[in-house]
C-alpha cells in the first residue's frame, strides 16, 4: 500500500473502515437473534360449539324450571277511567225557549225523578195551547157537519158528493187537531191536564223542567233571568246517579282472550290507594282502535260510598282465574324477536333449543303461555340471553 499514490491509500483505508463496521454490526445482529426466546407453538384452534349445544361456563349462569299450571289467582291489570253509568245519567236542555223565571235545583242536590228543576216563562206555549184551542173547535164543527150530512145524504137530500167533501173535512180537522195537540206535548204538557174539559183546564204560558230521573245534580249551567233556547246542545243540568258507576278500561289485543263478560274485577284509584272498589265486567268492545290498537272493557263498579268520581283515572284488575287452568313462566322466560316470542326449552340434558309461543301478560312478573309449551318441559328462565348472544356470534 505504501507503493500506491497517497490519494489511492486514503481512499483505501476509508473504505476497509467501512467494511469493517459493517462486519461488526452483523455479527451484533447474529448474537442477538440468537440469545432470542424461540417462537410459541400454535395452540389447536378451537373448535365452534355445535348448534343447541351449550358451553359448561355459560350453564353456570342459566337456571331452569318446569312448566306448570298456574298455582294461584291471576290478575290483569288495565288502565282506564270513572265515568257515569250508562242510562244512569242525563243532560237536561229545555225544549222551548223563554226566560228563566225560577231556579229550584242547585249543585249538590239529591232531586227525584219528577222534581222541578226550573221554571221558565214561553210564548210559544200560549201560542200552542190557543192553536189547540181553535182546532178542537175546527173539529166539533167538522164533526156535527159531517153527521147532518150523512142524515141528508140517508133522506136522499143530499148529493153523495157533498157527503164526501163532509168526510174529507171531517179527517182535515182530525188530523188538524192532533198535530195542534202533538206539539203541546212536545212542550211538556201533561196529556193529563188535555184530557180535562176545557173549563178545568190549567195551562199556561209557565213551563215547569223536571228531572227526568233520581240523582245528584253534578252540573248547573243556569241562573234567573236567563234566557234559553230549544237547543239541545244548551245543556242546562247534569243529573247522575251516582251509587252505581262504571269504568272504562282499555285491553291489548294479545290479552283480549283473558277478557270476558261477567267476569270480578277490582277497581282501585291514587286517592284511596288502600280500598279495593267490586267491580263486575259488563261489556267487551267489538271494535279495535286503529290508534292505540286497544278494546274497550266496561266494568260495573258499586259507589254507595261516593267515593268515587267521574273522570278519575282507575286501574282495573281483573281476576282471569278460571276452570281451565293455565300455564305460566316468569317474563323474563319469553324473549321477542322482529315481532315473534319465543323460549328456549332444554333438551337431552344440556341443549337448549329455541321454540316460538304465543303469549298474554297477567302481571308486571309472569306470562300466560297460550301455545307452544305443555306441562312438564323445561325451560330457560335465567340466562335466555346469553343462549341467544351465542347463536348470533355462531350464524
Amino acid at each position: 500500500m505504501r507503493g500506491l499514490p497517497r490519494h489511492w491509500r486514503r481512499r483505501f483505508s476509508g473504505r476497509i473502515a467501512t467494511l469493517a463496521f459493517a462486519l461488526i454490526l452483523t455479527g451484533l445482529l447474529v448474537s442477538a437473534c440468537d440469545r432470542s426466546e424461540p417462537p410459541p407453538t400454535d395452540a389447536a384452534p378451537s373448535q365452534p360449539a355445535k348448534k343447541g349445544v351449550a358451553s359448561v361456563d355459560m350453564q353456570l349462569h342459566v337456571e331452569t324450571m318446569l312448566v306448570k299450571f298456574a298455582s294461584s289467582r291471576q290478575g290483569l291489570t288495565l288502565s282506564g277511567k270513572v265515568a257515569y253509568g250508562e242510562d244512569r245519567y242525563s243532560r237536561i236542555s229545555s225544549p222551548l225557549q223563554g226566560r228563566v223565571v225560577e231556579v229550584r235545583a242547585h249543585l249538590g242536590d239529591r232531586v227525584k225523578a219528577g222534581d222541578i228543576l226550573l221554571v221558565v216563562d214561553s210564548p210559544d206555549i200560549a201560542q200552542a195551547y190557543s192553536e189547540y184551542v181553535k182546532e178542537d173547535s175546527d173539529l166539533q164543527y167538522a164533526t156535527r157537519a159531517h153527521e147532518l150530512a150523512k142524515d141528508l145524504y140517508e133522506n136522499k137530500a143530499m148529493a153523495l158528493k157533498d157527503l164526501k167533501q163532509a168526510e174529507n173535512e171531517l179527517i182535515k180537522a182530525r188530523a188538524e187537531f192532533r198535530r195542534a195537540k202533538e206539539r203541546l206535548l212536545s212542550l211538556r204538557v201533561s196529556a193529563e191536564e188535555l184530557d180535562k174539559p176545557f173549563e178545568q183546564q190549567k195551562i199556561t204560558s209557565r213551563f215547569e223542567m223536571k228531572s227526568p230521573l233520581t240523582g245528584i245534580v253534578v252540573e248547573r249551567a243556569v241562573t234567573p233571568g236567563q234566557s234559553v233556547t230549544g237547543d239541545s246542545d244548551h245543556v242546562l243540568f247534569t243529573i247522575a246517579n251516582l251509587d252505581l258507576l262504571q269504568v272504562v278500561a282499555d285491553v291489548y289485543e294479545h290479552d283480549l282472550a283473558l277478557v270476558r263478560e261477567g267476569q270480578s274485577a277490582m277497581v282501585k284509584v291514587e286517592a284511596y290507594p288502600e280500598i279495593e272498589f267490586p267491580a263486575k265486567v259488563t261489556a267487551v268492545g267489538d271494535i279495535v282502535d286503529p290508534a292505540s290498537r286497544t278494546i274497550k272493557v266496561r266494568a260495573q263498579v258499586d259507589n254507595k260510598s261516593h267515593k268515587l268520581k267521574p273522570e278519575m283515572f282507575a286501574r282495573l284488575q281483573l281476576d282471569v282465574s278460571d276452570a281451565a287452568q293455565f300455564l305460566t313462566v316468569p317474563r323474563e322466560a319469553v324473549l321477542e324477536v322482529n315481532g315473534k316470542q319465543f323460549v328456549y326449552v332444554v333438551e337431552d340434558g344440556n341443549r337448549y333449543v329455541k321454540r316460538e309461543v304465543k303469549t298474554a301478560n297477567i302481571s308486571p312478573d309472569q306470562t300466560r303461555i297460550v301455545e307452544g309449551l305443555t306441562k312438564g318441559e323445561r325451560i330457560v328462565i335465567k340466562g335466555a340471553v346469553l343462549i341467544k348472544g351465542q347463536e348470533v356470534k355462531g350464524m
